[in-house]
């Protein structure tokens, strides 16, 4: 029979597990896309150890009940899913019963450090199996000595399953027909020729210094004279690649510029999911924002939405920002607010008013913005 003293310790440790089961390991904005029709809206995800767990927001508020529920044992996750065109940054997770969920990040490195605390959240369901969480990302890489460029190059150039040409903005001038050393890296872990980042970063400079690809814009290039032979290749979203002149019926480099393109010529200093009280409806919208530098704008896009193009965004020339009190709701703002508030005042005296997710979200924005007025 069990004693008082341990009947209270087994009633603790029941507590305990409890505890895990329900502790929240990650949260944040995703964008998802629908299963009957595919279009993509913005959700609360909320990680726990056993399943991912979505929210929708509603008036600028998170609704208390959930949407839906993605269980993580016996989940296949594939990062990076490069089929999703115009959407570099999604993964997808294939659950056991069969259902695909496809969902993207604000960024590179949020999209990566999703997958991997997803991908260790399932590690630790299967290991009380005597499994492990399967990922298309972790099959062992090649021998990269034994790989023939010309056929990776093949693959590559192929128009259906290739890599990705679109246009990318450097420094006031516009690029159509080449694609980013990220995006190139994320194609070779996608296509599995390379197992890891590292491996891809070797392959792609080997494919550099061969002359199958060229660099394009100024960081590439300052790259290619400056870096060591192992790191000439940039696994970056701003150094710009393209395929060698020889190769011409995916279409040749062009560099033209704009108004526009100057705007968005700056170097991305963040990136996020926050939300944004529009000016005529007052409704709030989740929008991707995008602060840079050289020149400072703040840009916003809607994820929603497959186009490349800013909705909105203005200079940080002489602009104001300011944290909010969030007891009560502010003169100027609608809705049943979550919280984390701030105001931007423009140069031509036009006010926004944004949500962060967290308050430590909401002052690193703010911040980063006051770095840039």
């Amino acid at each position: 029979m069990l004693s008082k003293a341990g009947t209270g310790k087994a009633q603790l440790l029941d507590v305990m597990d409890a505890d895990k089961k329900h502790a929240v390991l990650r949260e944040g904005f995703l964008v998802k896309r629908g299963h009957i029709v595919h279009n993509w809206k913005a959700h609360w995800f909320v990680l726990m150890p056993d399943k991912l767990l979505y929210y929708k927001y509603e008036g600028g508020r998170r609704d208390s009940c959930q949407r839906g529920k993605i269980p993580l044992k016996d989940c296949v996750l594939t990062c990076p899913f490069l089929e999703c065109e115009n959407r570099p940054l999604v993964f997808k997770l294939h659950t056991a019963n069969g259902v695909d969920h496809f969902l993207e990040a604000c960024s590179r490195e949020e999209r990566d450090e999703w997958a991997a605390d997803i991908t260790a959240a399932g590690d630790k369901l299967q290991t009380s199996d005597g499994g492990k969480m399967a990922n298309q990302e972790e099959p062992a890489s090649p021998r990269l000595r034994n790989i023939d460029l010309s056929k990776v190059l093949d693959s590559m150039y192929d128009v259906h399953s290739g890599i990705d040409m679109s246009s990318h903005v450097e420094q006031g001038s516009t690029y159509s027909n080449c694609f980013s050393g990220s995006a190139v890296v994320d194609w070779l872990v996608f296509m599995q020729l390379a197992g890891t980042r590292g491996d891809a970063v070797t392959l792609a400079t080997a494919l550099l210094e061969e002359n199958f690809l060229r660099t394009v814009g100024i960081r590439s290039v300052e790259a290619l004279r400056t870096a060591g032979l192992t790191q000439q290749f940039m696994d970056d979203s701003t150094a710009l690649y393209s395929f060698s002149d020889s190769l011409k019926k995916r279409g040749s480099v062009k560099a033209e510029t704009s108004l526009s393109a100057v705007e968005l010529s700056g170097q991305v200093i963040k990136r996020g999911y926050l939300l944004k009280q529009g000016h005529r409806r007052k409704n709030w919208k989740v929008r991707l924002f995008v602060l840079r530098s050289e020149p400072s704008f703040l840009h916003y896009y809607d994820p929603t939405k497959d186009e490349l193009s800013p909705a909105g965004g203005f200079s940080l020339r002489s602009c104001l920002v300011s944290s909010l009190d969030d007891n009560g709701v502010p003169s100027g703002v609608k809705g049943n607010i979550q919280g984390n508030l701030f105001k931007i005042i423009t140069q031509s005296d036009t006010h926004y008013f944004i949500q962060a997710p967290t308050h430590q979200e909401k002052m690193a924005w703010i911040d980063a913005i006051r770095e840039q007025t």
